[in-house]
């Protein structure tokens, strides 16, 4: 998710409801300590007792392979605010794994051990937890428990796993099943992740992983009230109404203003575009609202089209009677 869910997403979403806790985009560790400025940049919510403004813990997620490098840069970060420490084992994208991190370490469970420890040493004494997101392998499945065992033997209090091989990246299906024999053979949390993009999703995802936890991350941008709406349904076994686009539009309209004194008027565009994209997947009032404002390119032209849609589903005053 990175350069997806940065400050302001989390700090919109979280207020919607729902969410137990929120992740942060990752911090790449490489082979150095890096100031404090990186992780206050990457979680501003560290000046505020590393939760978002609605009250909703936020973890910080470092990338990286190098134990004593992450160690030492998990101690950073816990000296700049952060009170819990993610572990990412499983961003697919190509740079990030010629470069050694995200699910290729996955294709040597030593080194998911080596990594998970190596924070974990770091921080004995501080009680701040350290938890891992893995996959389901790199290439094939092969590994997967080796991995989740190796990650919990290093200390991890909690396992989520993305239901997915990194070569499989984001493609259908997600294998929930497979996260079942990673949650059987676990003696800590596992939390299911991929392809939750609907209350239906989940309750499937958590009927075949097992699991009573789960994560959900394009799901929760493809409609903002995804969370509130399972908490909902577990607190009173009904439905809330259908996320509309105006809702939506709503949410895109807050993130934009937000930004507005802190990006470039094109730079916003894009990032609306961006959500938008992931919207339309499994909407077709937002797959067909996207097709025709995917051309616009200035902001406020953009933004002035999204409040159009807003006012146009508004309830109207009945007129006037003589």
């Amino acid at each position: 998710m990175e350069g997806v869910i940065d400050a302001t997403t989390r700090m919109i979403l979280s207020a919607h409801g729902g969410f137990d806790w929120i992740v942060t985009e990752f911090v790449r560790v490489v082979d150095q300590r890096l100031p404090p400025r990186v992780f206050t940049r990457i979680c501003p919510e560290l000046a505020e007792g590393a939760r978002t403004s609605s009250g909703v813990p936020v973890h910080l997620q470092l990338l990286g392979s190098d134990p004593y490098a992450l160690g030492e840069n998990a101690r950073q970060a816990v000296q700049c605010g952060a009170r819990a420490i993610d572990l990412n084992f499983g961003c697919p994208a190509k740079l990030v794994n010629r470069h050694g991190g995200g699910a290729s370490l996955l294709r040597d469970p030593r080194q998911v051990f080596a990594a998970v420890s190596g924070v974990v040493r770091a921080l004995e004494g501080d009680g701040v937890p350290v938890s891992a997101k893995l996959r389901l392998g790199f290439d094939d499945k092969r590994l997967a428990l080796e991995c989740a065992r190796a990650a919990e033997e290093a200390g991890a209090h909690r396992l989520t796993v993305h239901a997915r091989t990194k070569r499989e990246a984001y493609r259908p299906p997600a294998h929930w099943e497979w996260v079942a024999r990673i949650r059987q053979a676990a003696r800590v949390p596992v939390v299911v992740n991929g392809d939750i993009w609907t209350l239906e999703d989940y309750w499937k995802a958590r009927s075949l992983s097992g699991c009573e936890d789960a994560m959900i991350g394009r799901g929760a941008l493809a409609d903002p009230w995804l969370a509130a709406r399972i908490r909902h349904w577990h607190c009173s076994g009904t439905r809330l109404p259908a996320t509309t686009w105006a809702m939506r539009a709503s949410t895109l309209v807050r993130f934009a203003e937000r930004l507005e004194t802190q990006l470039a008027g094109k730079v916003v565009v894009s990032l609306l575009k961006q959500w938008m994209a992931i919207m339309r997947q499994h909407d077709e009032e937002s797959a067909l609202r996207f097709a025709q404002l995917r051309r616009i390119t200035e902001r406020q032209t953009l933004i002035d089209a999204l409040r159009a849609d807003i006012d146009a589903a508004a309830p109207r005053e009945p007129l006037p009677t003589a």
